[in-house]
């Protein structure tokens, strides 16, 4: 798929680490304009080091609705259009108080959809804003496997669960109301992946006892290149007749 992307205008938001650098790096190398949005400055730059040709960032708190609106504004005013949108960005609420519904602090369940869910919505009504004038677009966003099955005692983090089950609901919506318009929409539901985000399983010993049962294809971790690979499948044209899907990238997990 050499070039797949040549010409296109893309944004990954959490580019600065995990899946978000890999798909970045990943859409770079396939000729893409790729602007990351991410919070921390410093991770922007660790990705920008790592991307071939004249690729950008954006500072951007996902979170905050003015700053994706302007944010997103500003690629389209340099850039001329917007292409692609993979939104990344994300994370665990257990810092929180995410759990159990019975035990889930009230902070937990807020700042988790706040994080997971209001940061997806933001992303996409303004990318939408974006690309309904051109008559084309592409939307990826990252969910879970979390957001199909149930976690048992060791994922029981449910605030973290509704917001990729949302996304998921989110994202066929979308798919569904705009397919006529010319804008594709579909969603990834990664299984545990080694990324930063991961690392309370990774170090888990009981974790990873269960892989092979968990994850049997490998019996352990995918990569955040794993992801990246999707992405660029459901980013480019050789998925130009797919749209609403969910695609597992998860070894295995879902099928159980």
């Amino acid at each position: 798929m050499s070039g797949s992307l040549t010409g296109n205008v893309a944004i990954v938001t959490g580019g600065g680490s995990g899946i978000g650098q890999a798909t970045a790096q990943l859409f770079a190398e396939q000729d893409a304009q790729v602007v990351i949005f991410e919070i921390d400055e410093s991770r922007a730059a660790e990705t920008l080091a790592l991307l071939e040709g004249n690729q950008t960032s954006r500072i951007v708190d996902v979170t905050s609705a003015p700053q994706v609106e302007s944010a997103i504004k500003d690629v389209v005013a340099t850039f001329g259009r917007l292409d692609i949108l993979v939104n990344v960005a994300g994370g665990s609420g257990r810092k929180w108080g995410d759990g159990p519904t019975d035990s889930c602090t009230l902070e937990g369940w807020d700042k988790t959809l706040a994080l997971n869910l209001d940061s997806i919505f933001y992303s996409c009504k303004y990318a939408l804003q974006a690309m309904l004038p051109q008559g084309r677009g592409v939307i990826v966003n990252v969910a879970s496997v979390l957001g199909m099955v149930g976690g048992d005692e060791d994922f029981a983090t449910h605030a973290y669960a509704t917001s990729k089950g949302a996304t998921i609901s989110l994202t066929r919506s979308i798919a569904s109301y705009y397919a006529p318009r010319g804008i594709r929409a579909n969603v990834i539901c990664p299984g545990l992946i080694a990324t930063h985000m991961s690392r309370r399983a990774q170090e888990s010993e009981h974790i990873h006892s269960r892989l092979a049962q968990l994850q049997p294809l490998t019996g352990d971790f995918g990569s955040p290149q794993d992801v990246a690979n999707a992405a660029l499948y459901l980013a480019s044209d050789a998925s130009s007749f797919v749209t609403g899907t969910v695609l597992t990238v998860d070894g295995g997990w879902t099928v159980r």
